[in-house]
Protein backbone atom coordinates (compact mmCIF):
# COMPACT_ATOMS: atom_id res chain seq x y z
CA UNK A 1 0.00 0.00 0.00
CA UNK A 2 1.03 3.67 -0.41
CA UNK A 3 1.30 5.48 2.79
CA UNK A 4 2.41 8.74 2.02
CA UNK A 5 -0.73 10.79 0.99
CA UNK A 6 -1.03 13.27 3.81
CA UNK A 7 -3.17 16.39 3.32
CA UNK A 8 -3.29 19.53 5.28
CA UNK A 9 -3.55 23.13 5.19
CA UNK A 10 -2.18 26.84 5.92
CA UNK A 11 -3.76 26.67 9.83
CA UNK A 12 -2.34 22.82 10.23
CA UNK A 13 0.88 23.98 10.00
CA UNK A 14 1.03 26.92 11.60
CA UNK A 15 -0.46 24.84 14.50
CA UNK A 16 2.25 22.14 14.28
CA UNK A 17 4.63 25.09 14.99
CA UNK A 18 2.97 26.08 18.23
CA UNK A 19 5.26 26.49 21.54
CA UNK A 20 8.78 26.43 21.94
CA UNK A 21 11.26 23.55 22.39
CA UNK A 22 11.89 22.21 26.00
CA UNK A 23 13.48 19.38 26.99
CA UNK A 24 12.61 18.97 30.51
CA UNK A 25 11.63 15.66 32.00
CA UNK A 26 8.78 14.31 33.59
CA UNK A 27 6.45 11.66 33.94
CA UNK A 28 4.90 11.80 30.85
CA UNK A 29 7.10 11.10 28.23
CA UNK A 30 10.36 11.02 29.12
CA UNK A 31 13.00 8.70 30.94
CA UNK A 32 14.65 10.97 32.58
CA UNK A 33 12.55 12.85 35.60
CA UNK A 34 10.93 13.77 38.26
CA UNK A 35 8.51 11.79 37.15
CA UNK A 36 9.88 9.10 37.51
CA UNK A 37 10.06 5.53 36.15
CA UNK A 38 8.31 2.57 37.01
CA UNK A 39 10.00 -0.70 38.34
CA UNK A 40 9.74 -2.45 34.91
CA UNK A 41 11.71 -3.52 32.08
CA UNK A 42 11.10 -1.25 29.15
CA UNK A 43 11.01 -3.73 26.13
CA UNK A 44 13.86 -2.06 23.72
CA UNK A 45 16.41 -3.73 20.88
CA UNK A 46 14.96 -4.96 17.62
CA UNK A 47 11.49 -6.41 17.14
CA UNK A 48 11.61 -9.57 16.46
CA UNK A 49 9.03 -10.83 18.19
CA UNK A 50 5.59 -9.71 16.51
CA UNK A 51 3.21 -8.07 18.71
CA UNK A 52 -0.04 -9.89 18.51
CA UNK A 53 -3.50 -8.70 20.21
CA UNK A 54 -5.63 -12.18 21.03
CA UNK A 55 -9.14 -11.43 22.20
CA UNK A 56 -10.45 -15.44 21.68
CA UNK A 57 -9.34 -16.10 18.51
CA UNK A 58 -6.74 -13.53 16.65
CA UNK A 59 -8.07 -10.78 15.52
CA UNK A 60 -7.48 -9.77 11.59
CA UNK A 61 -6.95 -6.44 9.97
CA UNK A 62 -9.85 -5.97 8.08
CA UNK A 63 -13.72 -5.32 8.52
CA UNK A 64 -15.48 -1.88 7.85
CA UNK A 65 -18.38 -0.99 10.28
CA UNK A 66 -21.18 0.89 10.95
CA UNK A 67 -20.37 5.18 11.43
CA UNK A 68 -19.70 6.56 14.47
CA UNK A 69 -21.79 9.28 14.79
CA UNK A 70 -20.60 12.63 13.36
CA UNK A 71 -16.96 11.71 13.89
CA UNK A 72 -16.90 8.97 11.56
CA UNK A 73 -16.73 8.85 7.55
CA UNK A 74 -18.95 7.13 5.07
CA UNK A 75 -18.59 4.25 2.41
CA UNK A 76 -19.09 4.07 -1.20
CA UNK A 77 -17.12 7.19 -1.88
CA UNK A 78 -19.36 9.94 0.03
CA UNK A 79 -19.01 12.60 2.10
CA UNK A 80 -19.31 13.00 5.55
CA UNK A 81 -20.05 16.06 7.60
CA UNK A 82 -16.72 18.00 6.87
CA UNK A 83 -15.38 16.59 10.33
CA UNK A 84 -14.44 13.78 9.06
CA UNK A 85 -13.32 13.68 5.58
CA UNK A 86 -13.90 11.76 2.22
CA UNK A 87 -13.85 8.13 1.07
CA UNK A 88 -13.33 7.26 -2.05
CA UNK A 89 -12.77 3.85 -3.22
CA UNK A 90 -10.32 2.28 -1.70
CA UNK A 91 -8.76 6.15 -0.57
CA UNK A 92 -10.72 7.57 2.50
CA UNK A 93 -9.68 10.63 4.46
CA UNK A 94 -9.71 11.13 8.18
CA UNK A 95 -9.62 14.44 9.89
CA UNK A 96 -7.86 15.01 13.43
CA UNK A 97 -6.12 18.23 15.21
CA UNK A 98 -3.00 19.18 14.87
CA UNK A 99 -3.11 18.14 11.25
CA UNK A 100 -5.84 18.27 9.57
CA UNK A 101 -7.39 15.83 6.80
CA UNK A 102 -5.08 13.07 6.36
CA UNK A 103 -5.69 10.96 3.12
CA UNK A 104 -5.05 6.65 3.17
CA UNK A 105 -4.55 4.52 0.23
CA UNK A 106 -5.62 1.82 2.34
CA UNK A 107 -6.05 0.40 5.80
CA UNK A 108 -2.91 0.96 7.85
CA UNK A 109 -1.13 -2.18 8.43
CA UNK A 110 1.29 -1.44 10.87
CA UNK A 111 1.78 1.78 13.19
CA UNK A 112 4.02 3.51 15.87
CA UNK A 113 2.42 5.50 18.87
CA UNK A 114 2.61 7.36 20.81
CA UNK A 115 1.76 6.02 24.13
CA UNK A 116 -0.44 3.26 26.17
CA UNK A 117 -3.52 5.13 25.39
CA UNK A 118 -3.28 4.96 21.88
CA UNK A 119 -1.81 1.27 22.03
CA UNK A 120 -4.95 0.44 24.52
CA UNK A 121 -7.12 1.89 21.69
CA UNK A 122 -5.80 -0.28 19.03
CA UNK A 123 -6.40 -3.28 21.30
CA UNK A 124 -10.25 -2.95 21.72
CA UNK A 125 -10.38 -2.39 17.82
CA UNK A 126 -8.75 -5.86 17.32
CA UNK A 127 -5.61 -4.56 15.38
CA UNK A 128 -1.96 -5.48 15.83
CA UNK A 129 -0.12 -3.34 18.70
CA UNK A 130 2.19 -0.56 17.64
CA UNK A 131 5.67 -1.33 16.40
CA UNK A 132 6.40 0.89 19.33
CA UNK A 133 5.47 3.43 22.01
CA UNK A 134 7.34 6.05 23.65
CA UNK A 135 8.07 3.55 26.56
CA UNK A 136 6.56 0.28 26.60
CA UNK A 137 6.67 -0.13 30.63
CA UNK A 138 3.96 2.44 30.78
CA UNK A 139 1.68 0.35 28.21
CA UNK A 140 0.09 -2.07 31.34
CA UNK A 141 -0.87 -5.31 29.53
CA UNK A 142 -1.68 -6.77 32.74
CA UNK A 143 -4.69 -4.94 32.69
CA UNK A 144 -5.72 -7.17 30.00
CA UNK A 145 -5.94 -10.33 32.92
CA UNK A 146 -8.96 -8.54 34.19
CA UNK A 147 -10.71 -9.35 30.94
CA UNK A 148 -11.60 -12.73 29.94
CA UNK A 149 -10.23 -13.63 26.27
CA UNK A 150 -8.43 -10.62 25.77
CA UNK A 151 -4.21 -10.57 25.94
CA UNK A 152 -1.84 -8.38 24.40
CA UNK A 153 1.60 -9.49 23.95
CA UNK A 154 4.08 -6.76 23.70
CA UNK A 155 7.60 -8.42 23.84
CA UNK A 156 8.37 -7.05 20.15
CA UNK A 157 7.45 -3.78 21.10
CA UNK A 158 10.38 -1.16 20.68
CA UNK A 159 10.47 1.99 23.03
CA UNK A 160 10.91 4.95 20.91
CA UNK A 161 12.41 7.59 23.88
CA UNK A 162 15.73 5.98 24.85
CA UNK A 163 17.81 9.34 26.20
CA UNK A 164 16.33 11.01 23.29
CA UNK A 165 14.42 9.82 20.25
CA UNK A 166 15.86 9.15 17.45
CA UNK A 167 14.51 10.15 13.98
CA UNK A 168 16.34 7.24 12.35
CA UNK A 169 14.75 4.45 14.22
CA UNK A 170 11.01 5.72 12.74
CA UNK A 171 13.31 4.64 9.43
CA UNK A 172 13.90 1.34 10.83
CA UNK A 173 10.35 0.99 12.34
CA UNK A 174 8.54 1.88 8.77
CA UNK A 175 5.16 2.37 10.07
CA UNK A 176 2.48 3.20 7.54
CA UNK A 177 1.48 5.54 10.09
CA UNK A 178 2.64 7.39 12.93
CA UNK A 179 -0.07 7.72 16.06
CA UNK A 180 1.79 10.75 17.36
CA UNK A 181 1.12 14.47 17.80
CA UNK A 182 3.43 16.31 15.99
CA UNK A 183 4.02 18.69 18.28
CA UNK A 184 4.85 16.67 21.51
CA UNK A 185 8.17 15.94 19.20
CA UNK A 186 8.85 19.07 18.72
CA UNK A 187 8.12 21.00 21.72
CA UNK A 188 9.25 17.69 24.40
CA UNK A 189 12.67 16.67 22.88
CA UNK A 190 15.83 18.61 21.96
CA UNK A 191 16.73 18.66 18.60
CA UNK A 192 13.74 17.81 16.62
CA UNK A 193 12.50 20.44 14.14
CA UNK A 194 9.92 21.15 12.19
CA UNK A 195 11.62 19.79 8.88
CA UNK A 196 12.14 16.61 10.75
CA UNK A 197 8.79 15.67 10.84
CA UNK A 198 8.15 16.71 6.91
CA UNK A 199 10.64 14.41 6.58
CA UNK A 200 9.31 11.32 8.14
CA UNK A 201 6.36 12.57 6.86
CA UNK A 202 7.04 12.17 3.20
CA UNK A 203 9.52 9.10 3.46
CA UNK A 204 7.64 6.91 6.02
CA UNK A 205 4.06 7.73 6.35
CA UNK A 206 2.13 10.30 7.82
CA UNK A 207 1.74 11.49 11.48
CA UNK A 208 -1.83 11.02 12.92
CA UNK A 209 -2.22 11.92 16.84
CA UNK A 210 -3.40 14.28 19.46
CA UNK A 211 -1.60 14.74 23.01
CA UNK A 212 -4.75 14.56 24.85
CA UNK A 213 -3.73 12.56 28.23
CA UNK A 214 -3.00 15.74 29.72
CA UNK A 215 -3.78 19.69 29.16
CA UNK A 216 -0.94 20.86 30.57
CA UNK A 217 0.78 21.97 28.03
CA UNK A 218 1.23 25.41 26.82
CA UNK A 219 2.06 24.40 23.17
CA UNK A 220 -1.31 22.70 22.83
CA UNK A 221 -3.53 25.61 23.74
CA UNK A 222 -4.20 27.02 19.86
CA UNK A 223 -6.08 23.52 18.80
CA UNK A 224 -8.23 21.06 19.86
CA UNK A 225 -7.83 18.50 22.64
CA UNK A 226 -9.84 14.99 22.25
CA UNK A 227 -11.78 13.52 25.30
CA UNK A 228 -10.98 9.63 25.00
CA UNK A 229 -13.80 8.57 23.16
CA UNK A 230 -13.06 11.06 20.93
CA UNK A 231 -9.76 10.01 20.00
CA UNK A 232 -10.94 6.43 19.93
CA UNK A 233 -13.24 7.49 17.48
CA UNK A 234 -10.52 9.23 15.62
CA UNK A 235 -8.51 5.90 15.00
CA UNK A 236 -11.88 3.77 14.84
CA UNK A 237 -12.24 5.56 11.34
CA UNK A 238 -8.76 5.20 10.73
CA UNK A 239 -8.64 1.59 11.16
CA UNK A 240 -12.27 1.88 9.19
CA UNK A 241 -13.58 0.32 12.39
CA UNK A 242 -16.16 2.12 13.57
CA UNK A 243 -18.63 -0.72 13.94
CA UNK A 244 -16.46 -1.80 17.01
CA UNK A 245 -15.90 2.20 18.43
CA UNK A 246 -19.50 2.14 18.47
CA UNK A 247 -19.92 -0.99 20.69
CA UNK A 248 -17.68 0.20 23.04
CA UNK A 249 -19.65 3.10 23.30
CA UNK A 250 -22.38 1.57 24.18
CA UNK A 251 -20.69 0.02 26.86
CA UNK A 252 -19.22 2.89 28.32
CA UNK A 253 -22.75 4.20 28.49
CA UNK A 254 -23.81 1.83 30.67
CA UNK A 255 -21.13 1.51 33.41
CA UNK A 256 -21.29 5.66 33.30
CA UNK A 257 -25.27 4.73 34.38
CA UNK A 258 -23.94 2.12 36.80
CA UNK A 259 -21.43 4.84 38.30
CA UNK A 260 -24.47 7.03 38.61
CA UNK A 261 -25.99 5.14 41.55
CA UNK A 262 -22.44 5.04 42.92
CA UNK A 263 -21.08 8.79 42.92
CA UNK A 264 -22.90 10.40 46.15
CA UNK A 265 -25.29 13.40 44.96
CA UNK A 266 -23.88 15.52 47.92
CA UNK A 267 -20.29 16.44 46.82
CA UNK A 268 -19.62 16.73 50.78
CA UNK A 269 -19.67 12.76 50.78
CA UNK A 270 -17.12 12.53 48.56
CA UNK A 271 -13.56 12.22 49.32
CA UNK A 272 -10.79 14.75 49.03
CA UNK A 273 -7.99 12.77 47.10
CA UNK A 274 -4.79 13.80 45.83
CA UNK A 275 -2.57 12.06 42.91
CA UNK A 276 1.13 12.10 42.82
CA UNK A 277 4.03 10.56 41.16
CA UNK A 278 5.79 8.44 43.99
CA UNK A 279 9.48 7.37 42.58
CA UNK A 280 10.78 4.10 44.23
CA UNK A 281 9.37 1.94 46.84
CA UNK A 282 10.73 4.51 49.77
CA UNK A 283 9.53 7.84 47.93
CA UNK A 284 9.95 10.93 50.35
CA UNK A 285 9.26 13.51 47.62
CA UNK A 286 6.02 13.80 45.39
CA UNK A 287 5.03 15.63 42.02
CA UNK A 288 1.35 17.26 42.13
CA UNK A 289 -1.01 16.29 39.86
CA UNK A 290 -4.31 18.02 40.19
CA UNK A 291 -6.98 16.69 38.48
CA UNK A 292 -7.76 17.90 34.83
CA UNK A 293 -9.49 17.26 31.91
CA UNK A 294 -6.79 14.97 29.98
CA UNK A 295 -7.56 11.35 29.36
CA UNK A 296 -5.65 10.15 32.15
CA UNK A 297 -7.35 11.55 34.86
CA UNK A 298 -11.32 10.32 33.41
CA UNK A 299 -12.10 7.45 35.95
CA UNK A 300 -11.08 10.54 38.83
CA UNK A 301 -13.43 12.59 37.06
CA UNK A 302 -16.18 9.87 36.79
CA UNK A 303 -16.16 9.39 40.11
CA UNK A 304 -16.49 13.07 41.37
CA UNK A 305 -13.85 13.35 44.04
CA UNK A 306 -12.87 16.13 45.41
CA UNK A 307 -9.09 17.20 44.41
CA UNK A 308 -7.26 18.00 47.92
CA UNK A 309 -4.03 19.99 45.64
CA UNK A 310 -6.64 22.21 44.11
CA UNK A 311 -7.52 24.05 47.01
CA UNK A 312 -4.03 24.70 47.57
CA UNK A 313 -0.91 26.83 46.08
CA UNK A 314 0.84 23.89 44.69
CA UNK A 315 1.19 23.51 41.52
CA UNK A 316 0.57 21.15 39.09
CA UNK A 317 3.69 19.16 37.55
CA UNK A 318 2.98 19.43 33.66
CA UNK A 319 3.08 22.64 34.34
CA UNK A 320 5.78 24.02 36.90
CA UNK A 321 7.56 20.63 37.61
CA UNK A 322 6.77 21.05 41.21
CA UNK A 323 7.46 18.51 43.91
CA UNK A 324 5.91 18.38 47.56
CA UNK A 325 7.17 16.50 50.79
CA UNK A 326 5.44 14.70 53.63
CA UNK A 327 5.11 17.97 55.75
CA UNK A 328 3.48 19.45 52.79
CA UNK A 329 0.81 16.65 52.24
CA UNK A 330 0.59 16.91 56.26
CA UNK A 331 -0.72 20.43 55.83
CA UNK A 332 -2.79 19.42 53.30
CA UNK A 333 -3.65 16.44 54.68
CA UNK A 334 -6.37 14.52 51.67
CA UNK A 335 -8.41 11.70 52.77
CA UNK A 336 -6.82 9.21 50.52
CA UNK A 337 -3.69 9.61 48.30
CA UNK A 338 -2.81 7.81 44.87
CA UNK A 339 0.11 7.44 43.91
CA UNK A 340 0.96 7.16 40.05
CA UNK A 341 4.42 5.05 39.09
CA UNK A 342 3.71 1.65 40.59
CA UNK A 343 1.22 0.09 38.19
CA UNK A 344 3.67 -2.34 38.03
CA UNK A 345 3.44 -3.72 41.06
CA UNK A 346 0.24 -5.46 42.15
CA UNK A 347 -1.44 -4.39 45.01
CA UNK A 348 0.17 -6.51 47.74
CA UNK A 349 3.59 -5.59 46.56
CA UNK A 350 2.51 -1.90 46.59
CA UNK A 351 1.58 -2.16 50.31
CA UNK A 352 4.26 -3.95 51.62
CA UNK A 353 6.61 -1.36 50.08
CA UNK A 354 5.45 2.16 49.64
CA UNK A 355 2.03 2.03 52.44
CA UNK A 356 4.48 -0.04 54.95
CA UNK A 357 7.42 2.87 54.64
CA UNK A 358 4.86 5.07 55.16
CA UNK A 359 3.87 3.55 58.07
CA UNK A 360 7.00 3.62 59.43
CA UNK A 361 7.79 7.20 58.71
CA UNK A 362 7.20 9.62 61.82
CA UNK A 363 6.12 11.93 59.71
CA UNK A 364 3.62 9.63 56.85
CA UNK A 365 2.11 7.96 59.43
CA UNK A 366 0.48 11.21 60.77
CA UNK A 367 -1.68 11.59 57.61
CA UNK A 368 -4.95 10.46 57.82
CA UNK A 369 -5.12 8.69 54.81
CA UNK A 370 -2.03 6.20 56.22
CA UNK A 371 -3.85 6.18 59.43
CA UNK A 372 -7.47 4.73 57.44
CA UNK A 373 -5.44 2.39 55.39
CA UNK A 374 -6.40 5.02 52.30
CA UNK A 375 -3.11 4.93 50.19
CA UNK A 376 -3.35 3.64 46.47
CA UNK A 377 -1.89 3.14 43.43
CA UNK A 378 -3.28 5.86 41.16
CA UNK A 379 -3.59 4.71 38.32
CA UNK A 380 -1.71 5.21 34.90
CA UNK A 381 -0.80 8.31 32.51
CA UNK A 382 -2.08 6.26 29.85
CA UNK A 383 -5.57 4.61 29.41
CA UNK A 384 -7.83 3.89 26.47
CA UNK A 385 -11.16 2.12 26.68
CA UNK A 386 -9.88 -1.48 27.54
CA UNK A 387 -8.16 -0.25 30.56
CA UNK A 388 -10.31 2.30 31.71
CA UNK A 389 -13.49 0.12 32.36
CA UNK A 390 -10.39 -1.90 34.42
CA UNK A 391 -9.38 1.41 36.17
CA UNK A 392 -12.48 2.89 36.82
CA UNK A 393 -13.57 -0.31 38.69
CA UNK A 394 -10.90 -0.26 41.07
CA UNK A 395 -10.80 3.13 41.90
CA UNK A 396 -14.58 3.21 42.65
CA UNK A 397 -14.18 0.02 44.80
CA UNK A 398 -10.94 2.04 46.56
CA UNK A 399 -12.97 5.63 46.95
CA UNK A 400 -16.73 4.16 47.49
CA UNK A 401 -15.80 0.79 49.35
CA UNK A 402 -19.42 0.62 50.68
CA UNK A 403 -21.51 2.04 47.41
CA UNK A 404 -19.72 -0.49 45.14
CA UNK A 405 -21.26 -4.12 45.27
CA UNK A 406 -20.67 -5.68 42.28
CA UNK A 407 -19.04 -5.20 38.75
CA UNK A 408 -19.69 -1.26 37.13
CA UNK A 409 -19.35 -3.22 33.59
CA UNK A 410 -19.74 -6.65 31.68
CA UNK A 411 -16.32 -7.97 31.02
CA UNK A 412 -17.07 -11.00 29.32
CA UNK A 413 -18.57 -8.61 26.34
CA UNK A 414 -15.31 -7.01 25.39
CA UNK A 415 -13.38 -10.32 23.72
CA UNK A 416 -15.89 -10.33 21.53
CA UNK A 417 -16.20 -6.73 20.82
CA UNK A 418 -12.26 -7.11 20.24
CA UNK A 419 -12.85 -10.02 17.70
CA UNK A 420 -15.69 -8.32 15.52
CA UNK A 421 -18.45 -10.92 16.91
CA UNK A 422 -19.98 -8.11 19.76
CA UNK A 423 -23.54 -7.62 19.26
CA UNK A 424 -24.44 -4.37 17.80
Amino acid sequence: MQRRRFLTGAATASALLAGCTSSDGDGDGNNSSAGGNESTTAANGTSTAAATTTAGSTATASGNGTDAGAQTGTENGTETDGQSGTETGSSYSVSIAPMGEVTFDGVPETWVANNGSWADMGAALGVAPPKAVWLPERYHTQYYDEVPGVSVDKSGMQALSSDGVSKELFYELDGDVHVIDPNFLLNRFKGWKQSDIEELRTNVGPFFGNSSFSRGYSWHEDYQYYTLYEAFGKLAEMFQREDRYEQFVELHDEMQSNLSEVVPSNESERPSVAILWASGNEPEEFSPYLIGEGTSFKQWRDLGVRDALAETDVGNFHASRSAVDFETLLQIDPEVLLFRGHESQTAEEFQNTVVQFMKNNSTASALTAVENDDVYRGGPLYQGPITNFVTTQRAAEQVYPDRVSGPLYDPERIAPIVDGNGES
